[in-house]
């Protein structure tokens, strides 16, 4: 179970990107959505630990994860998958998946996790992480990595970016797969109303704060309205800004 109380976050040059943010997330599947600009992916990093908050509070299953490392973090079972995945040259996709899994490196079923988003294990398992594959290639890769290290936590900053050749409904399936083998929480960052349609709560977020928490019957259904041009936006990822 993951607590934020009162967390904020003020970047270098003075700008307040997140302000006084009090979240509970124990579901299955969370969705944070809203305007770009409005704090999701801020949020999600400082979750991850990428990011150091410089106000407020993080507890992961009771303990104070505040000030916690992103190695310390991992450790305790939080996993965070990027917008944009790293390339990272001099390492294959094997080495990354046996890293992932952590167990019993020899027993690593790289068919398994890499068939699950769609990729041949004997056409990637050799390649290096870089400029060769494309960014779709990436995010399938760091998805699959996502399925071997089977955390507590997984958080996903926009997975859906550079998937259009691999279809939506396999990318729930592989939530729904994570979800049903370590009956971890994972929490999703997404405009598409079909990632959105699977959560089980839905986090609005504008201007670096909550504007609307609750379960998706609730909420999806006022963004779906279309009664403001925002939720027409939200829901298209079509307002302007940073993607913060």
């Amino acid at each position: 179970m993951l607590e934020i109380k009162n967390l904020g976050y003020t970047a270098e040059d003075g700008a307040r990107i997140l302000h006084n943010v009090s979240l509970r997330i124990d579901e299955r599947f969370t969705a944070i959505t809203g305007p770009n600009g409005g704090g999701k992916s801020t949020l999600a990093k400082l979750i991850a630990g990428l990011y150091d908050p410089t106000e407020g509070q993080i507890l992961f299953d009771g303990v104070d994860i505040t000030h916690m490392s992103i190695t310390d973090r991992a450790r305790a079972g939080i996993s965070f998958a990027f917008q944009q995945p790293v390339r990272l040259k001099g390492l294959k996709v094997k080495d990354m998946l046996r890293l992932a899994y952590g167990k019993d490196k020899k027993k690593v079923d790289y068919c398994s996790f890499l068939s699950e988003v769609g990729l041949c294990a004997n056409d990637y398992i050799n390649r290096e992480i870089d400029a060769s594959l494309s960014g779709g290639e990436l995010k399938r890769i760091e998805i699959a990595m996502a399925l071997a290290r089977g955390t507590k936590l997984t958080i996903f900053d926009e997975p859906e970016a550079g998937i259009d050749l691999w279809s939506f409904q396999n990318l729930i399936r592989v939530f729904e797969k994570m979800y049903e083998e370590h009956q971890g929480n994972i929490i999703i960052i997404s405009h598409q109303e079909r990632i959105l349609n699977i959560a089980d709560t839905i986090v609005v977020m504008r201007g670096g704060e909550l504007a609307e928490v609750g379960p998706r019957e609730t909420v999806l259904p006022k963004l779906l309205g279309g009664t403001t041009r925002e939720a027409c936006d939200v829901l298209l990822g079509k307002m302007g800004g940073s993607n913060a």
